[in-house]
């Protein structure tokens, strides 16, 4: 069996070498120019062609023709292949796997629709990663994963309206008081879609601050397993929240990975997101 994702998961690469994980990499358009995600376009290069240019790049789904060439090396040796997509919400991603899963072997492919964006994908793939090596099979491990993927939170915590406002989720006015007033917005992913969920005044502490005590305060909620921290130019920021989250919680395993083009194109530099599975409670809990 193989474990997909498309590039907007984030994963970092030292989990694609340890557990094989295959990646279908997005595009990253600068007016007619196309680039792979990852592979011959970095979070640093979009960064310098926005701040030297002005320009706001747009991403770009895989097309079937891409999933195909991705997934048929590996169906030849016999592999079922589950696919992690991104929110179908957000992107054709998804409808380009599906459309490529009917043009492969019947059974061979398996996709599932995340209803996330980057570190929430992780998260998802992880999970199908261990239940692999338990020994669910393909058709199993999606089942899990369509029950599970409603339980994945995310908070996007961003620093700057500018980015927010290029892309035309934010007006002018908005854009202009929030400047002057330092807002910076909380998004979440709420059924597939990108929703302001919250907005901090001040400093990017205060709001950290307070994003910590909603996770530490709603902790018993949560799977202990995993939190992942991403994070775009806002290193010492990740940190920080790794390890508050290890001395305030008994959580097993914080992982801080760098936000790629999703968070990049859309959110801007600075910005930081935690990504957690809540637990399956029961009726009892």
């Amino acid at each position: 069996m193989k474990i997909f994702a498309d590039s907007i998961s984030d994963i970092p690469q030292s989990w694609i070498d340890q557990y094989d994980i295959g990646i279908v990499p997005l595009y990253v358009v600068f007016g007619e120019t196309a680039y792979k995600d990852r592979l011959e376009i970095t979070t640093n290069d979009i960064y310098n062609r926005v701040e030297a240019t002005g320009e706001l790049p747009r991403t770009s789904a895989p097309s079937p023709a891409d999933f195909i060439a991705a997934f048929s090396p590996w169906i030849e040796q016999q592999n079922q292949i589950v696919f992690i997509s991104m929110s179908s919400k957000l992107s054709s991603t998804y409808q380009s796997a599906m459309i490529a899963a009917t043009e492969l072997p019947e059974g061979s492919v398996h996709v599932v629709d995340s209803l996330n964006v980057s570190g929430g994908i992780a998260i998802l793939v992880m999970r199908a990663v261990m239940a692999a090596k338990a020994g669910m099979n393909a058709e199993e491990i999606a089942s899990m994963l369509h029950e599970e993927r409603d339980q994945v939170e995310i908070e996007v915590l961003v620093d700057t309206l500018d980015y927010l406002h290029k892309g035309g989720r934010v007006s002018n006015l908005q854009h202009m008081i929030g400047s002057l007033l330092k807002i910076r917005p909380i998004l979440r992913i709420k059924e597939g879609v990108v929703i302001s969920a919250d907005k901090y005044r001040g400093k990017t502490e205060k709001a950290v601050e307070r994003m910590l005590h909603r996770i530490t305060e709603n902790f018993h909620k949560i799977d202990r397993d995993l939190i992942i921290v991403a994070q775009t130019l806002a290193d010492k920021t990740a940190e920080y929240i790794k390890t508050a989250l290890l001395e305030r919680t008994d959580v097993k395993e914080v992982e801080i990975i760098e936000g790629g083009c999703a968070i990049s194109c859309h959110c801007g530099p600075r910005t930081v997101a935690i990504m957690y599975k809540k637990k399956q409670l029961s009726y009892n809990s």
